[in-house]
């Protein structure tokens, strides 16, 4: 279906709409606003949008006529969408410029450096695993939309920074580069890489760690097979809310190859379970989600099996400060840390209420002494 197809598509919806919309202010008038109506609070707000739930029932079809003519007449989504070329979608967090973003980014960098610090302290090894952005592998879908300066500049700065503070970080992006030309490695409707783009950066990962250390414990057998290929629902479509009504705007689902890994025979590690793992993986969903794989990966091709501490939602920095202060790392410190971290990231800020602002203070302040912050520059 062509664009002007569209568009009289949804034009025609929109006048059999209508009446209905007349209809829904009507019930207005059944409304009774409670006794003491809070007002400054927001109370009686949501006292109308919850009286206007129950009665109007088409509520729906009003939230998806809005996105189809957001969609069709201005090419945009929800808040925190870009709409791309060829059904590409991209979060705007690749794309806006951070407010106070300069700042955060240093305050980040000290904290990672403190992280590398308290690891060193316990004679543990960090690799870093920085995430190139979506738009920076795939700009030819992106059509007029343009990162901002900041964002243009990240992935090169954040290994600079790195590099000069003596941390460990493989470039991720020329692998994956080199790879997007036989299969996708990140989805189209989602912000996060394929099941392929976790095994060739856990490919690139395993070769550096390899030729620069030798992992405790047997080198273990694991097998990776894809046991289902399947239709899937991009997390960026969220922000485009067409279905029902017009769910044949949407973009074309992705196909998603899940894979599994598993040991070939057991090991003798097996029976201490986590307690002597040489290998600690620590990230966002993109380790977090199973639907990607990259732990798994990452246990082919190391030839070792690893404990999980990536969590979904947080960003990459709470986990690992979840981690330092974590049994775990006390009772069964492990010989390397990898770290992925998303680049997009490292100008934001992220929920620290839950870590004493005393302690965080201290791992932050050791980080700008030894020199982290200053070499983003």
């Amino acid at each position: 279906m062509n664009r002007p197809i569209k568009t009289l598509y949804v034009a025609l919806f929109a006048l059999l709409l209508l009446p209905v919309s007349l209809f829904a202010l009507t019930r207005l008038a059944d409304y009774h606003m409670p006794a003491q109506p809070s007002v400054l609070d927001g109370g009686l707000a949501k006292s109308i949008e919850r009286h206007y739930d129950e009665n109007f029932p088409l509520k729906q079809a009003g939230i998806n006529l809005w996105a189809a003519v957001e969609y069709l007449a201005f090419g945009e989504g929800r808040s925190g969408l870009v709409i791309g070329e060829d059904g590409w979608l991209y979060s705007d967090e690749e794309f806006d410029p951070v407010v106070d973003g300069q700042r955060q980014l240093r305050d980040n960098l000290a904290l990672i450096r403190g992280v590398q610090r308290q690891l060193e302290e316990r004679d543990i090894q960090l690799i870093l695993a920085i995430v190139p952005a979506k738009t920076r592998l795939y700009p030819e879908h992106t059509g007029n939309h343009r990162p901002s300066a900041l964002q243009r500049s990240l992935y090169p700065r954040f290994h600079r920074a790195v590099r000069n503070a003596g941390i460990a970080a493989p470039d991720l992006l020329a692998p994956l580069q080199a790879a997007k030309a036989d299969a996708p490695v990140f989805l189209r409707t989602d912000t996060h890489w394929t099941p392929e783009g976790a095994d060739v950066t856990a490919k690139a990962l395993s070769e550096v760690v390899h030729s620069a250390m030798q992992l405790r414990g047997e080198p273990q057998q694991f097998v990776t097979e894809t046991v289902e290929t399947r239709t899937h629902e991009g997390d960026l479509t969220r922000f485009l809310p067409l279905a029902p009504l017009f769910e044949n705007l949407m973009p074309q689902a992705d196909r998603l190859q899940q894979r599994e890994t598993q040991a070939a025979e057991s090991s003798s590690d097996d029976l201490f379970g986590d307690s002597d793992l040489p290998v600690t993986l620590v990230g966002t969903s993109y380790s977090a989600n199973p639907a990607w794989n990259f732990a798994g990966a990452l246990r082919e091709h190391l030839q070792r099996d690893l404990a999980n501490h990536a969590e979904e939602g947080g960003g990459p920095l709470v986990p690992m400060l979840k981690y330092l202060q974590s049994d775990e790392l006390e009772d069964h410190p492990p010989q390397l840390v990898i770290w992925e971290f998303p680049e997009r990231y490292l100008p934001m800020a992220s929920d620290f209420t839950d870590f004493d602002p005393q302690w965080l203070a201290a791992l932050k302040d050791g980080g700008e002494r030894q020199g982290l912050a200053a070499a983003s520059h």
